[in-house]
């Protein structure tokens, strides 16, 4: 994608995920605005609306004839969008295999305490593989290996947007089964990460 939609790409996401509202646009629950609301506050053709959305390298926009969203990764403080319209708009995820979440070496301590939270956005990201492009940032410490079932014995829900991101809205620490070291910072603390889950110091 040329630098000039490459940009584009970026304010339609930002819009799309954080300031709908504060830009004047209209936005339901399920984080959906109308096209012609879209391009007119970003200056933008519908070919280069349809050009961004098709190319994005994540597939973190969705397009569906008048309309268009963010996927998911929506700020929680949105004034429009809700946790249970998004959850409304995305299939229940069904696989039974672990996900994962990428993180830094320093997060690890309060994840091991408080368990994985989503902080600023509405839901916790998570990879529905470990060598997925989506559901992690592109560059992580650790990958965090969760199991669903322990999840779902917890009476989390976990969903999936079309993008294939898998997302809850927390994780609480007892489900997290695995942790992966991905840099050479985080092998070298690998041992001490580990121990600060008493079931993965144990395996």
């Amino acid at each position: 994608m040329e630098r000039r939609l490459v940009k584009k790409s970026k304010r339609l996401s930002w819009l799309l995920r954080h300031h709908a509202t504060d830009q004047g646009l209209d936005m339901d629950e399920a984080g959906w605005v109308a096209v012609d609301q879209v391009l007119s506050a970003l200056q933008m053709s519908l070919a280069e609306l349809e050009l961004v959305v098709r190319e994005n390298n994540k597939q973190r926009l969705q397009l569906d004839g008048g309309r268009v969203r963010a996927c998911q990764g929506h700020s929680l403080d949105n004034r429009a969008v809700t946790r249970e319209g998004l959850e409304r708009s995305w299939a229940t995820y069904g696989g039974e295999g672990p996900v994962w979440h990428g993180t830094k070496v320093d997060a690890v301590p309060s994840i091991a305490e408080q368990g994985i939270l989503p902080v600023a956005r509405t839901h916790v990201h998570l990879a529905p593989t470990l060598v997925s492009k989506v559901g992690k940032r592109a560059a992580v410490h650790v990958m965090l290996e969760v199991s669903p079932a322990r999840l779902r014995a917890a009476g989390v829900v976990l969903y999936q947007a079309p993008n294939g991101v898998v997302l809850a809205r927390d994780i609480p620490a007892s489900c997290v089964v695995g942790l992966r070291a991905m840099t050479r910072r985080a092998r070298e603390r690998e041992l001490e990460l580990k121990g600060l889950f008493p079931e993965l110091a144990l395996a």
